[in-house]
């Protein structure tokens, strides 16, 4: 019964994903055959004549129905661009995809491995008291990762020459995008598996294995068996973004990569190869999903399946007041400095100028002061990151709760990059601030209910849990008493330590015209139209990077400190 509702979450949510990217050329507002056309040969001003023949040769008149039961019965297809057969496109871009996935993952790995190993080795001697600051997780999954791809292309590639700054030659060009890739996702994964090993070494079994003298080794590999569980669900989207949404890593360093052919086809309305590119991140979605939840299983044995899995102990943090206090200081001077300044002033005179007495920060391509535009943008970068983190992890705690339905669904959403549910809702919407948060919103809740269904899953087979039950608790009564509880702080932890990353989401849907418009001050769009000049005018970029790695630790020492009562 249960396989059946996640069967049937699966299908419901790919047929409506399928369904919505093939009605994206009639939802757009403009005429297929226009925009078809100028993809075809830049002709801005086709006569009407030439549209009509469009129509007819792509069979536009017959409706999206039509090229979605066809496409369905296997018929790939021909690009409406290019003319060339679609299988072979996809193929090739998801074989360099999935290469650069296997290296990003690798990377995922290594740093996240270097984030809590720390606590592993404490862990294992039984001198771990808690889960540290979190401070350096924080700072690495706030870099961005365009930035962070522009930075290795301008110093690895062109200034040392160590490795090829762009293009897909072999196993030499998949080491920088998979740095860019996997270092900020390595954090984000290292530092939610840091804060759930310590409460994996104070159960019990512990501090049973550390009296009988067992082996170090021993008690670390079970407890990150313990406390892997928890956190595996947050590599479903990962894994998938790792292949679908890394366009902007794949424009930088020029990979001709599945995410990149998504937007390429989708801007172009060549619904073709579209709806392949989708489907294959469908079904790329949903055999990780299998994947990570068998090794879940498999981790937790059959204390899962029989009732026996004690609820994992919640370890408070040390909180660090001076900490936040100091990057609360910084934050609130570089706003009130910036409020004072003119952000929309251009001076062509002072383009690009280095920090001064005069322009603290330096002033960006149109001679315009960056402290003035990162001041300008703090509040409205903050609220929009905010709203979008709420609805998300309210969507997600739902969803999650709802069990096998929602495990389904949740496998079917993460893979729908950000950019293609941005080109769909700014069909229906128009470009906009509010359109793009919608686009974000839209698929942002996926890991946050992954991970909720995985903890409320251990929650329902631990024993007080079961005890409850028996002495005729009601269902709102355990998830009122019992299962929030134990899942809702660190669904909020994951949600803080993603805060800087649906900042820089918003930013690059902005960057692609489907966001925040210029000459809006917004903190990721600053990011994004400074991006070309890093080489140049580097501090262009430092201001508004260093601010989200500020908001990134005021967010996790604020969490932590309200965690622990407010106590010093």
């Amino acid at each position: 019964m249960t396989d059946s509702r996640t069967l049937a979450g699966r299908l419901l949510a790919g047929a409506a994903l399928l369904a919505a990217v093939t009605s994206l050329p009639w939802l757009s507002g403009t005429d297929p055959a226009l925009t078809v056309l100028r993809a075809r040969s830049g002709d801005q001003d086709p006569t009407p004549g030439q549209l009509a023949a469009v129509r007819e040769q792509l069979g536009l008149d017959e409706g999206p129905l039509t090229h979605l039961v066809r496409w369905l019965g296997g018929d790939a297809g021909t690009s409406w661009v290019s003319g060339e057969a679609v299988w072979p496109q996809v193929s090739d871009a998801f074989a360099v995809s999935v290469t650069m996935m296997l290296g990003a993952f690798a990377v995922t790995a290594l740093v996240a491995a270097l984030v809590c190993g720390r606590s592993v080795w404490l862990g294992a001697r039984g001198r771990l008291r808690d889960a540290g600051s979190g401070v350096l997780a924080a700072v690495l999954a706030a870099l961005p990762k365009f930035l962070l791809a522009s930075l290795l292309a301008t110093v690895c590639g062109v200034w040392l020459g160590w490795l090829p700054a762009g293009g897909w030659e072999g196993p030499s060009s998949m080491v920088l995008p998979a740095l860019a890739l996997g270092v900020p996702s390595g954090a984000m994964i290292g530092g939610l598996l840091r804060q759930a090993l310590p409460g994996a070494f104070r159960e019990p079994w512990a501090r049973a294995a550390h009296a009988f003298g067992l082996s170090r080794g021993y008690v670390a590999r079970n407890a990150l068996r313990r406390a892997l569980p928890g956190v595996l669900p947050g590599l479903l989207p990962t894994v998938v973004g790792l292949v679908g949404g890394s366009v902007a890593v794949e424009k930088i360093f020029n990979i001709p990569g599945l995410g990149r052919l998504a937007l390429d086809t989708a801007l172009a309305q060549d619904l073709p190869p579209l709806q392949t590119v989708t489907l294959v991140l469908v079904l790329l979605g949903v055999g990780a999903g299998l994947a990570i939840r068998g090794v879940c299983r498999a981790l937790l044995g059959p204390a899962l399946r029989d009732g026996a899995l004690p609820a994992l102990p919640v370890v408070g943090t040390r909180p660090r007041r001076a900490l936040a206090a100091g990057c609360a200081v910084v934050l609130l001077a570089l706003v009130v400095a910036g409020l004072l300044r003119d952000p929309a002033q251009v001076d062509t005179a002072a383009r690009l100028l280095a920090p001064s007495a005069d322009h603290p920060l330096g002033t960006d391509s149109l001679g315009r002061d960056m402290l003035a535009r990162l001041g300008h943008g703090a509040l409205r970068t903050a609220s929009v990151a905010f709203a979008v983190t709420g609805v998300s992890v309210l969507a997600g705690l739902l969803l999650g709760v709802v069990g096998r339905v929602g495990a389904g669904l949740t496998e079917v959403v993460s893979t729908l990059p950000a950019v293609l549910a941005g080109l769909l809702t700014t069909a229906v919407t128009g470009p906009s601030v509010w359109g793009a948060a919608l686009a974000v919103c839209l698929v942002g809740w996926a890991p946050y209910a992954a991970q909720a269904s995985a903890l409320l899953a251990q929650e329902r087979a631990a024993g007080h849990t079961l005890a409850s039950r028996s002495l005729g608790a009601g269902a709102g009564h355990l998830l009122r008493r019992h299962h929030l509880p134990a899942v809702l702080p660190a669904v909020v932890r994951n949600a803080l330590l993603r805060l800087p990353t649906t900042v820089l989401v918003l930013a690059s849907l902005g960057f692609l015209g489907l966001g925040e418009q210029p000459p809006a001050p917004e903190w990721g769009r600053l990011l994004s139209e400074n991006q070309p000049y890093l080489e140049l005018a580097p501090w262009t970029v430092a201001g508004p990077a260093g601010a989200l790695v500020v908001l990134a630790v005021l967010a996790v020492s604020v969490e932590r400190w309200a965690r622990r009562g407010g106590r010093g």
